[in-house]
């Protein structure tokens, strides 16, 4: 590093020293590399939070499409994480591994993706990150299991929830504050009901694959 006091401290004439200055800044000068200019049309595009409380969730299933609002405002952990895994694909090829005529049709174990593996049976599945299972805390809330509500599985501990979710297909009042509701079928509950009333074997398993091919995510009109 050059200090003024290099120069001054050592009896260099004023004149010398403007010189070396002026030679120091012209080479600075050449050495510059000239500045690139950026390719038009590709400037890094700023993305947009997601707006979880006006989502919309379609789930294109091999029997139609049912479509979900959810309820950030009572289950906001599970509202993100449902939608989060929605937009990765993580839900896209899962079966609904667990029908029940009257009550509920369950879906979301990764693990029915592929031929089940008696190691890790369909139901048992969950969102795995880091070699861990990604464990909700739950929400439980004032909201009741009536038909249309999509709530989350767990296992007997209450903050397991997971990927797994499940819609009620009749209410079913017996399961409030003991698991968390977060969102509400809008359209699509005949398409619950096909698949609930799904010829099924041991398990309470559809006979034939009933699966998610695809969710779909909009954002809901504002009414503002």
């Amino acid at each position: 590093m050059l200090l003024f006091g290099d120069f001054f401290g050592k009896g260099v004439p004023v004149k010398r020293v403007s010189l070396v200055l002026m030679l120091l800044c012209a080479a600075s000068l050449l050495a510059a590399p000239a500045a690139k200019k950026k390719p038009a049309g590709k400037e890094k595009k700023v993305s947009t939070p997601r707006d979880y409380a006006n989502t919309l969730a379609t789930l294109q299933t091999d029997t139609g499409d049912i479509q979900i609002k959810f309820l950030y405002d009572k289950a906001p952990q599970h509202v993100q994480n449902f939608v989060d895994l929605a937009a990765s694909g993580f839900y896209n090829g899962t079966m609904f591994h667990r029908v029940i005529p009257g009550f509920m049709i369950q879906g979301g174990d990764p693990n029915t993706k592929k031929p089940e593996d008696p190691m890790h049976p369909y139901g048992t599945g969950g969102n795995i990150v880091d070699g861990k299972e990604k464990r909700l805390k739950a929400e439980f809330s004032d909201v009741s299991h009536k038909r249309g509500i999509v709530s989350m599985a767990r296992a007997a501990d209450p903050n397991s929830a997971s990927s797994q979710f499940f819609i009620v297909v009749k209410d079913s009042t017996f399961l409030d504050n003991q698991y968390s509701a977060f969102g509400e079928v809008v359209s699509g509950m005949d398409v619950a009901d096909k698949i609930a009333s799904a010829p099924r074997g041991a398990n309470d398993r559809p006979s034939q694959p009933i699966r998610i091919k695809k969710i779909l995510l909009t954002q809901a009109k504002s009414t503002s």
